[in-house]
């Protein structure tokens, strides 16, 4: 699917709202850009997709990156819980895989730099599977997982540090190349040629988002297996999809998002449920 705001903030509350930013006027990842701002919290936070399950007796549950202030003294600190989540795991601050705080249901949470037991994606699916544990058919339930995979500083698990070592990042026919006078104004900007050592660290970065989402793919893997040990996987929509895409060398442009081109505002989405026909794939 696409998104019409690649930012972290702008584009996380236009999936909790369905607005398009300049409804909800998250404008970057500041607070003074409303993210997480007291304007935010109240005038859409209440308005959020999951304050309209919770009016249906859904049971709900976040755990991982919220907004990028969130947690922040001036908005309220650890302790504001968004409307609408019954079990709140909300990481403090931007995107990390290790050194951070949680709020876990308003309270404040220290996680170091132990390699197995704080890496947050590991972290987020232990939470998860915990209010797995809790539901049955009796009820509805929802969950938001949210891990900051494959977000700068794409840091792997210590098992994946490894792996892919032998890949580079594609190369399109566009990498590495101006996007020459044709082009709109932003891509004849950009270096004619990129250097050897910035697509080095290209290539590097390629390799350890691709890492980090490694622990995604199990905690993917752990929460389909537990649905079905509980009879509830034939009853559930699972949703996958992200905030914004990214450039890896495209027309010149290093590693980064916020490009008004395809590369940045094209995002998977994956379904599978309920009356969900297997293997349809829709081209866009």
């Amino acid at each position: 699917m696409f998104v019409t705001t690649p930012l972290c903030c702008p584009s996380r509350a236009s999936i909790l709202t369905g607005k398009y930013a300049r409804n909800h006027h998250v404008r970057n990842n500041s607070i003074s850009g409303n993210c997480n701002s007291k304007y935010w919290q109240n005038k859409h936070e209440d308005r959020t997709f999951i304050t309209h399950f919770k009016k249906k007796g859904y049971s709900t549950f976040y755990a991982g990156k919220y907004l990028n202030q969130y947690g922040k003294n001036e908005v309220g600190g650890v302790k504001h819980i968004p409307p609408g989540w019954d079990k709140w795991v909300g990481l403090v601050g931007n995107s990390c895989y290790y050194n951070y705080t949680l709020s876990i249901n308003g309270k404040k949470v220290e996680h170091g730099s132990d390699p197995q037991k704080d890496y947050l994606t590991n972290v987020i699916l232990e939470h998860s599977l915990e209010f797995l544990s809790q539901q049955n058919e009796s009820s509805p339930f929802f969950m938001f997982l949210s891990p900051p995979s494959p977000h700068a500083p794409f840091t792997p698990f210590s098992r994946f540090k490894s792996k892919f070592s032998n890949l580079s990042a594609p190369r399109t026919p566009n990498f590495g190349m101006n996007g020459g006078m044709r082009k709109h104004w932003l891509l004849r900007q950009t270096p004619k040629i990129l250097p050897p050592s910035v697509i080095e660290s290209i290539d590097d970065v390629f390799r350890n988002r691709w890492r980090t989402l490694l622990s995604v793919d199990e905690m993917v893997y752990e929460v389909y297996v537990n649905l079905k040990k509980r009879k509830l996987l034939e009853n559930t929509y699972i949703f996958f999809t992200s905030d914004n895409g990214f450039h890896l060398g495209q027309f010149s442009l290093p590693w980064d998002k916020r490009q008004l081109y395809e590369f940045d505002v094209r995002v998977p989405l994956l379904v599978r449920g309920p009356a969900v026909e297997k293997g349809v794939e829709i081209k866009m």
